[in-house]
């Protein structure tokens, strides 16, 4: 479902954001799914390399065009099973968050710090959360009402934890789909400690791919890790 969600998401300001910080590479992309980012980076001359828990995801990378030249890890991209060194390690999207607890966020953080190279970069694009969107630990909206159907979010929200449980629902004249999700989120500064802990130190952080500025009104921020 991925393609059909999100394939209409201009990956054009990540390309161009992530092939500058990659210099000459090589580059790896945690999580590197359907190709959305993976593939025009390629299309740029830089070598990528991939890891993805989701052999399904991976499959519709290898029928799109340049997607059977780029070599793609299955497995947890929390251990970032690769052998080489890169001049860039990135996670778009959200991704970071699909790791549900802090132990695996920190071992992810220090498992990319073995991977970077001299003058590497580790770069990372997630949501700023919002807990406000919460009543009293839940959240219940519809968030598409079509003539032919209607998609429905359903939230749990855990603020010890920090985590997110999510059904979104498809409901439609025919039909009824459900996509579970589960995220554990974390804030900047969490982040910031994490990568201290790996023997990395914030560079830059900035409001979007188009490098604006963050502020405390960001929804989201790309943050660049550089090893101390």
């Amino acid at each position: 479902m991925y393609d059909e969600q999100h394939g209409s998401l201009d990956p054009a300001d990540a390309v161009a954001a992530l092939a500058e910080l990659a210099g000459e590479g090589p580059v790896l992309e945690l999580a590197i799914g359907t190709g959305r980012i993976a593939l025009p980076l390629a299309a740029r001359g830089l070598e990528v390399h991939g890891i993805d828990a989701s052999p399904r995801m991976v499959e519709r990378l290898r029928a799109k065009p340049g997607g059977a030249a780029i070599p793609v890890t299955i497995g947890d991209f929390a251990e970032v099973t690769a052998e080489s060194t890169y001049s860039l390690v990135f996670v778009a999207f959200n991704t970071l968050f699909a790791l549900t607890t802090q132990e695996r966020q920190v071992r992810c953080f220090a498992n990319v710090a073995e991977r970077l190279g001299p003058g590497g970069r580790f770069v990372i694009e997630v949501f700023v959360p919002d807990v406000t969107r919460f009543d009293r630990g839940q959240r219940f909206a519809a968030t598409a009402v079509e003539h032919d159907g209607i998609r429905i979010e359903a939230s749990r929200h855990d603020p010890v934890a920090q985590t997110i449980e999510t059904q979104e629902i498809d409901l439609g004249t025919s039909s009824i789909r459900l996509q579970p999700i589960h995220i554990r989120y974390a804030w900047p500064a969490e982040l910031d400690l994490m990568g201290r802990l790996a023997g990395l130190r914030l560079q830059e952080r900035w409001g979007g791919w188009r490098r604006e500025p963050f502020t405390a009104a960001s929804k989201q921020h790309v943050s660049i890790y550089e090893p101390r």
